[in-house]
C-alpha cells in the first residue's frame, strides 16, 4: 500500500516536471519565433537612412518621405518610404522597403494612392516589402 502511494506521488512529480519543462520549451520557441519575425520580416526594425525626397498628398492628409539606406560595402542601397499623418495624431509608419534602389520617385495619384518607384499603394493600409515579394 505504501509503495503504491509512493509510486503515485512519483508519477505526479514527474507529470508536474514535464509540464514545467514543456512550458519553458514553449516560451523559448515563442521568443525565438518573435526574434526571427522582428529581425527578418517586420518593417518596424528597418534602418533609418538619409532623407532624399518628401512629397505631400494633394489634400495635405499625408506626406511620404523617401530615405536611402546604405547597408555598407557589401550590400546595395535600399529605399524606405515612411508615411507621415499630417492631420491625425498618429506615429509615422513604414510603407515601402525595396532593395537595390537608390532613388525614391514618389508620385501621388490622388489623396489616398501613391506610387513609389512603380509600386502603387493605397494609404494608409498598403505596404510594399521586397522581402515578401521575391
Amino acid at each position: 500500500m505504501n509503495q503504491e502511494k509512493s509510486n503515485l506521488q512519483k508519477g505526479k512529480v514527474i507529470i508536474r516536471l514535464l509540464k514545467i519543462v514543456g512550458i519553458i520549451i514553449l516560451l523559448f520557441v515563442c521568443f525565438i519565433s518573435w526574434g526571427v519575425y522582428w529581425f527578418f520580416f517586420s518593417m518596424d526594425s528597418l534602418p533609418t537612412g538619409e532623407l532624399i525626397n518628401e512629397v505631400t498628398s494633394p489634400g495635405g492628409n499625408y506626406t511620404v518621405k523617401g530615405y536611402r539606406s546604405d547597408g555598407g560595402a557589401t550590400t546595395s542601397y535600399a529605399i524606405r518610404g515612411e508615411l507621415v499623418f499630417n492631420k491625425q495624431k498618429r506615429a509615422p509608419k513604414n510603407i515601402y522597403w525595396n532593395y537595390r534602389e537608390d532613388q525614391a520617385n514618389i508620385i501621388w495619384l490622388d489623396d489616398d494612392t501613391v506610387v513609389i518607384n512603380g509600386h502603387e499603394l493605397n494609404v494608409p493600409n498598403d505596404r510594399f516589402d521586397f522581402r515578401r515579394y521575391r
